[in-house]
């Protein structure tokens, strides 16, 4: 997927207008790997934790992005904004069928371009888990942006922090399967147009939920986050609990790199993905 990913033409827009979409089948979630993820973010025992989710999600992402026309290149996408639910239990040895759309929205009025990833899970008829994820495409004008931006307040219960390793972004990448070259070495990172490599955003917030979880006792079943400054390689990360009760923030370099909420109470389920027929 990597060299298919590195090698694509974007396509023209008329060939990408509309929705795109595409259904795949996974037969079995490997017990394996959910023990490996776990042990990486310290995620108790061998449940499956509701970030390991966006991996599977993710794939099917990657795939329908490879396996349509598109008017972009998928090397550097940046993931700015992601929803995760799960709406019943996941079992390890049920075969799901996961049906991803991709959708294009209009600029931003700065000219930015997203596109986003609507991921549906299912147990034959049964929803099991979706995965809304945002990315950004192109990048707006910086006018009118303040030139040397005063540093973020945080707000709520300190809950600890971590230190990214600076290997971080290679590791992850082996466990996840996203080898997004901005998240891996200098080099490869400013062939993206990054100054500096920076961590998933998907590690962050996994690091952010397992600490939540550990703080609360309780497993997240929906949560959603928006990134909204990139976390380098090596930096520092301080996690807040928010003053609501289901709100955090993850603060890196005195900006806010995350926000968001998570619940333990099962969120109703999004406006549906058509179920495709089994194959």
């Amino acid at each position: 997927m990597l060299l298919r990913a590195l090698f694509q033409r974007p396509a023209p827009v008329s060939a990408a207008d509309g929705q795109v979409g595409a259904s795949y089948r996974l037969d079995r979630i490997d017990l394996d790997h959910v023990r490996r993820y776990n042990a990486a973010f310290g995620f108790p025992g061998d449940a499956i934790p509701l970030t390991f989710l966006y991996l599977l999600a993710q794939r099917a992402q990657l795939a329908t992005m490879l396996a349509r026309p598109i008017p972009f290149r998928i090397p550097g996408l940046i993931h700015v904004e992601n929803r995760l639910a799960m709406h019943g239990p996941v079992f390890l040895d049920a075969p799901l069928a996961l049906t991803t759309t991709l959708q294009l929205p209009p600029a931003a009025p700065n000219g930015a371009l997203h596109c986003v990833l609507e991921t549906r899970a299912f147990d034959g008829e049964r929803l099991v888990f979706s995965c809304d994820s945002t990315y950004l495409i192109q990048r707006g004008s910086r006018a009118g942006r303040a030139a040397a931006p005063q540093p973020d307040t945080p707000s709520g219960q300190a809950l600890g922090g971590w230190t990214v390793a600076s290997d971080a972004g290679r590791r992850y990448a082996a466990l996840s399967g996203d080898w997004n070259p901005i998240h891996l070495w200098p080099w490869t990172a400013r062939l993206m147009g990054m100054r500096t490599p920076i961590i998933h955003g998907a590690h962050t917030l996994a690091t952010a939920c397992s600490l939540l979880q550990a703080e609360s006792g309780q497993e997240p079943v929906s949560v959603w986050c928006r990134f909204r400054q990139p976390v380098p390689l090596g930096a520092n990360v301080a996690l807040f609990a928010g003053l609501a009760e289901d709100r955090f923030t993850a603060l890196c370099n005195g900006r806010v790199a995350i926000e968001g909420g998570s619940s333990a109470t099962p969120a109703p389920s999004p406006a549906a993905v058509a179920h495709p027929a089994a194959e």
